[in-house]
């Protein structure tokens, strides 16, 4: 097969598998990958300290929703209970679901991918560790911000659902439904960076060999979850978005007395809502993928079939977002399509599952703690699945919808296909980063007790829902049978609440952090994560040749541990990995990586302070964070862009690389692609909010603004853009003036700046207000998405700017003018079919 990349593989048989490395290489790389003490931990951003606080922290929200639960159960334990108050209630039971899901669920998969995947991967760390940092960081403040509103009487109280018009002004008046929509924008931005931090680093930062047939099927996983992130959460970002503006400023995209509709919302929610339990699972059944082969004692049964079952589950699954609105009245097409999508769903997930069992079938399995783990929530999954193809049936859903048949359909599913096994993957990985594995004794009894715990609270919800009863209430009058089932359940919650305290105390008793991999590898992995590492993660970067390395090849550990492979020791005195080829995973340059911060640490704290503090409608304050926010980015950005003095180097066995890169090969380019992937994906939502409410309402629809201005919003687009693009050329000639390409981007982006004022001003001219009906604020709407984009151009061309002047804008490719060029191209094309499809759409 023909090299991507002009690379020769017969290069890799250079490596010398004898004689003895220089002195000091080790020593090398230990002072560079210095462990921080003391403050400096808040600087780290090394993913095995990241990873490590992410873990906990997720973990800290799951006990903490538990204990929610808990009271919860308490109030419903007999008839006409008086532990909670109804509206207290109804901020235990929306925060319980907030925090299970957008704090815990998604946070923890994504902080186990930063935790793992360098180590699977064999590199020193992922491309951007400072964004991960960074994601971390405000995840951490936010969240427990976020959390802290139930001690106050704020926290949010419509469901984490949301639905209107129930969260509108009218039936929601005070700030709790803003806590929802403003306090989960954290959440948002972490989940994105950390979406494209996985995927450039599974891409682009593969050990060399490490071909996608080669590739751990956990990374497979995380890089469909991810995929699924960059689709799926651009709608929940749009639709807290449309929400805030209805509730601050009157905007009616959900009023349907002014051209709005409450559905709009259903669909915006649940286009996210559904996939995410699919987004739960991905991360999870790639860690049972790993686990499931290491516990037989065999190689894992049908591995390309389950990769093809990963994709299959992330393409069907943005197909059934209506299957949570059956009962709304929508056509019989629609409803036909979405139940046959639902039912077929499961079809990837039934391949997982029979390969799991394939493979303990062929193998000689160990019932050790990960081991029962795995299987128990391989039992749970399957029940849960089956009631969900019941409910994908629509005359069933009629009779179960808003029943605790669903209930419990939805906790089989999340405990099953998510908590078991991640209580699986912490007992198979914590001897990776702990010193002492956790207690096989005590997992066992863990394990018995979260299971028939599992089982006792919601098998008995089944009959429960059957029966008639509702679910979100928080009482209910004796004399319906429902009282000793309800006790039952509150049984079983509180066995698991036992096994999960059980579990925490044996946490506290063993784990004690190390990045020396010093508990080593207590079940036998074949995969890399298994060699012996330090915080530069491997000795050197090995060659892979298989899907199990450490088994097919005795010797790797102890030729990685000697330095006998890629970067033995550090090439330019700073903290290197390798970038390689997407599909190959050949060699293609070395990433000079940014080492520990503080600047991260400080813009997490005020982007976690911009969406709490204007939750209270304290906006002087919380613009003065937004802006120190920024400030802070652009400051840790600052350094993150430079050259070395050495155009190559020696990576080892005489293959020299560069280490600088710019365009489609830079990892940089990779993650702003994502990133507007990310950004057209929004674009895509409001445009379709747009068409739907016409769709919907279209007696609120009047004539649009004057087309005869996109005579001049088309012409300054155009310029913005041929600009952007020009600075970029220019760059690379050596006869003009050095300052030429920053003078012609920031000239590109007053382009973009005349665009958008022109827009605005056509509309305010013909009358419209973004108050006056679902025209106006849809079209506003999309001028506010432009405008936010426009503001961003507005900052790089002030970067630009300053990085000209300190002459760091280098001649004859800079990625910092690359990216932007490539941002401000983008907004302008955005721009230009938003001015199109606001005047010429329906009348046209």
């Amino acid at each position: 097969m023909k090299s991507e990349t002009g690379f020769d593989p017969a290069l890799y048989d250079r490596f010398p598998t004898e004689g003895e490395r220089p002195e000091g290489e080790l020593e090398e790389l230990e002072r560079i990958w210095c462990a921080p003490k003391g403050w400096q931990l808040l600087a780290a951003v090394n993913n095995n300290y990241v990873g490590t606080f992410y873990v906990g922290t997720a973990f800290l929200f799951f006990v903490l929703a538990g204990i929610l639960a808990l009271v919860m159960r308490v109030q419903l334990a007999l008839p006409l209970q008086g532990i909670l108050p109804q509206e207290t209630y109804n901020q235990f039971f929306t925060m319980h679901g907030t925090v299970m899901m957008f704090l815990f669920a998604v946070p923890m998969m994504e902080a186990l991918g930063v935790l793992l995947l360098p180590q699977m991967l064999a590199a020193r760390d992922l491309p951007f560790p400072r964004l991960s940092a960074y994601a971390f960081w405000a995840y951490f403040f936010g969240g427990l911000c976020f959390f802290a509103s139930i001690f106050f009487g704020l926290a949010p109280n419509g469901g984490w659902f949301m639905y209107p018009p129930l969260t509108g002004m009218a039936y929601s008046p005070g700030i709790n439904a803003d806590f929802w929509l403003l306090g989960i924008g954290f959440i948002e931005i972490s989940a994105i960076a950390g979406a494209i931090e996985i995927i450039v680093g599974v891409l682009r930062t593969r050990a060399p060999g490490m071909t996608l047939d080669k590739m751990p099927i956990y990374a497979w996983a995380m890089l469909v979850f991810a995929a699924m992130i960059v689709v799926g959460f651009p709608s929940i970002i749009l639709g807290t978005l449309l929400l805030e503006l209805e509730r601050a400023f009157a905007w009616p995209f959900f009023d349907p007395t002014r051209g709005g509709d409450p559905m709009l919302w259903q669909h915006l929610f649940w286009f996210f809502g559904h996939p995410e339990v699919y987004i739960i699972f991905l991360p999870a059944s790639g860690l049972v993928s790993m686990m499931v082969p290491t516990l037989a004692r065999t190689k894992l049964v049908g591995q390309n079939l389950i990769v093809m079952a990963f994709l299959a589950t992330g393409f069907i699954s943005f197909g059934v977002w209506s299957h949570h609105m059956f009962t709304t009245g929508m056509p019989r097409l629609s409803i036909a399509f979405f139940s046959a999508a639902s039912m077929a769903v499961s079809v990837p997930a039934g391949i997982q599952v029979f390969s799991w069992i394939s493979t303990f079938a062929v193998g000689k399995p160990r019932f050790n703690t990960p081991t029962l783990f795995a299987l128990g929530g391989l039992i749970t999954f399957v029940i849960g699945g089956l009631t969900g193809v019941m409910v994908a049936m629509v005359p069933f859903d009629w009779q179960a919808h808003d029943s605790y048949f669903i209930v419990a359909h939805l906790h089989y599913v999340l405990i099953g296909g998510m908590v078991f096994p991640l209580f699986a993957a912490l007992y198979y990985w914590i001897p990776m980063m702990s010193q002492r594995a956790l207690s096989e004794r005590l997992g066992k009894w863990v394990f018995w007790l979260m299971f028939v715990g599992m089982q006792v609270t919601f098998w008995p919800m089944h009959i429960l829902g059957l029966m008639g009863m509702p679910r979100r209430v928080y009482t209910y009058l004796p004399g319906r049978d429902w009282d000793t089932i309800n006790f039952i359940s509150t049984l079983g919650a509180f066995t698991i609440g036992l096994g999960v305290l059980l579990f925490v105390i044996d946490l506290a008793r063993n784990f004690r952090f190390t990045p020396d991999n010093d508990a080593g590898n207590v079940y036998g992995g074949g995969t890399l994560e298994w060699l012996p590492t330090g915080l530069y993660s491997t000795r050197s970067i090995p060659v892979v040749k298989s899907r199990e390395p450490l088994w097919d090849d005795p010797d790797l550990a102890k030729n990685v541990e000697e330095g006998r492979y890629f970067l033995p020791n550090s090439a330019t005195g700073l903290r290197e990995t390798i970038v390689t080829s997407p599909l190959r995973a050949e060699p293609q340059y070395l990433q000079i990586m940014p080492g520990p911060s503080v600047w991260p640490l400080l813009a997490a704290i005020f982007t976690a302070g911009f969406f709490i503090i204007m939750t209270i409608q304290a906006y002087k304050f919380s613009f003065a964070c937004g802006i120190l926010a920024i400030v802070c980015v652009l400051r840790w950005l600052w350094d993150t862009d430079r050259l070395v003095k050495e155009e190559t180097v020696d990576v080892g066995a005489g293959i020299r690389l560069p280490t600088y890169c710019t365009g489609p090969s830079s990892h940089g380019w990779w993650a702003t692609m994502v990133l507007l992937t990310v950004v057209f994906m929004i674009f895509v939502m409001a445009m379709f909010s747009f068409v739907y409410l016409y769709g919907v309402h279209p007696r609120f629809w009047t004539a649009a603004a004057d087309k005869w201005s996109l005579l001049a919003i088309l012409p300054a687009y155009a310029a913005a853009a041929g600009l952007a693009l020009l600075s970029r050329h220019m760059l690379a000639r050596e006869k003009t003036e050095h300052w030429t390409p920053g003078v012609l981007f920031v000239l590109a982006v007053c382009a973009l700046v005349a665009g958008i004022g022109i827009d605005f001003w056509s509309w305010l001219r013909s009358g419209l207000l973004p108050t006056t009906s679902g025209q106006g604020a849809t079209v506003y709407g999309l001028l506010s998405l432009e405008s936010i984009l426009v503001f961003i151009a507005v900052l790089m061309a002030g970067y630009i700017s300053a990085r000209n002047g300190r002459a760091l804008i280098v001649r004859p490719r800079n990625n910092s003018l690359d990216l932007c060029v490539l941002f401000t191209v983008y907004a302008a094309l955005e721009g230009a079919v938003t001015a199109i499809l606001t005047r010429l759409f329906p009348w046209v």
